[in-house]
């Protein structure tokens, strides 16, 4: 693809739940994969896939938190192979530093995926790309859909050069290896804030650009 062409993909995921309460996760995450083409890891996740398959494994698609163990290391060493083509953005929202003001997902979605859009963004030279196209999974709720699409247009339309143009598409991750792997990304960062356990999270963490904790200097507990 010619210099003029470049386009450059950002993958979306998240982890955790929206349940301001004692009883949801103590944590929220969002995390972004963004690279460009060759997508050289589907090959190999696509020959995992069959794999295990004719192992005896009735697998569909890749979804870290469904999947065993044995599976997530089968898709992890995949990763690893070919991280160094990606990079990884992470928002981590301690969701008992979270106002009952920001905690409608019209309110919380705009606030926090504007925030990370901002690193990714900026850890580019957009000059030099002529697209950009940003990929979640499909969102059956319309105002969760339109909450996440404000909050990439707000950005996006501020920040692109003249010229640079976007879209956003909303895929069944089962139909895109991207979204699969940042799937595995975002749970690697969510298990090192919810569980403590680094073992997959160590696997990506060179190729992460930025992982903020969102309210860290904040002190006052909601519940």
């Amino acid at each position: 693809m010619s210099e003029s062409k470049r386009i450059l993909y950002i993958f979306l995921d998240e982890g955790g739940n929206l349940d301001f309460s004692n009883n949801g996760t103590k944590y929220f995450t969002l995390t972004t994969l963004s690279k460009e083409r060759p997508f050289e890891a589907f090959k190999s996740l696509c020959e995992l896939k069959y794999d295990l398959i004719e192992l005896g494994v009735e697998i569909e698609y890749f979804h870290a938190a469904e999947d065993t163990q044995a599976v997530r290391n089968g898709v992890f060493e995949v990763i690893q192979r070919y991280i160094a083509q990606t990079r990884i953005d992470s928002l981590v929202v301690e969701k008992r530093k979270t106002g009952p003001s920001l905690r409608a997902e019209d309110r919380f979605y705009p606030e926090m995926l504007g925030y990370l859009l901002r690193y990714v963004v900026n850890g580019y030279d957009l000059t030099k790309f002529s697209k950009v196209i940003v990929f979640t999974d499909s969102i059956p709720v319309l105002r969760k859909k339109q909450a996440i699409e404000k909050a990439i247009k707000k950005i996006l339309a501020r920040m692109l050069p003249d010229g640079v143009v976007y879209e956003i598409l909303h895929h069944a991750s089962k139909s895109n290896f991207d979204l699969q792997i940042v799937d595995s990304c975002n749970w690697a960062v969510y298990r090192k804030w919810e569980r403590a356990d680094s073992r997959s999270y160590n696997i990506i963490r060179r190729v992460i650009k930025s992982e903020f904790d969102i309210f860290r200097e904040g002190t006052t507990l909601y519940y």
